[in-house]
């Protein structure tokens, strides 16, 4: 049996090491074992195939922000739960890709700057620290939370289920998946 879904775009923004590609994976995990479609946007693979080529530069990062938002709202118009996990640092594109897709859940995976640090298994704060890397978002670029996201993940107080129940329940609560779905799924 197909389930019926509208499509809708979860967007998760943070800090680098905030923890968005490991809920929003978690997310996707589950919505698979449901039966959803989905598919996952995650801001380090997108920038090897689809903005490769882009810099870090604030127009360069808004155009990143722009290519990922069109092929989001593409699946999102198809009834695909697409989730887009990536930094994106500037609120006012943020809020353009809101507009433009419709059907968007913003995500903040909120966690400090210091606790970031200490997760940096890429090595990238050091190397922003060093001045070895210009224009890293929380060194010397920087981040502008949301103002109103749909959902807030505390990834510093909360473990990875936490938050992902709290994007799974938001996206119950506003009827993209449905409990009788959630129920199917765990029988």
């Amino acid at each position: 049996m197909k389930l019926q879904q509208d499509g809708v775009t979860v967007w998760f923004t943070g800090l680098s090491g905030a923890g968005k590609t490991t809920i929003s994976r978690n997310v996707e995990n589950e919505l698979r074992r449901m039966g959803c479609r989905v598919e996952l946007l995650d801001g380090d693979i997108v920038r090897q195939y689809l903005t490769k080529g882009l810099g870090f530069s604030k127009a360069d990062r808004n155009e990143n922000i722009r290519r990922i938002g069109f092929v989001a709202s593409l699946l999102t118009k198809n009834n695909v739960i697409v989730l887009v996990s990536a930094i994106s640092p500037y609120r006012d594109v943020r809020n353009e890709m809101r507009d433009d897709i419709g059907n968007f859940i913003e995500v903040y995976v909120n966690s400090p700057l210091s606790v970031c640090e200490q997760r940096d298994v890429k090595g990238l704060y050091k190397k922003a620290r060093a001045g070895e890397m210009k224009h890293f978002t929380g060194i010397d670029d920087p981040y502008e939370e949301p103002l109103c996201a749909e959902v807030e993940c505390k990834t510093d107080l909360e473990t990875i289920s936490e938050s992902t129940s709290k994007v799974l329940n938001k996206l119950e609560e506003l009827n993209y998946i449905r409990s009788m779905y959630l129920m199917q799924a765990s029988q």
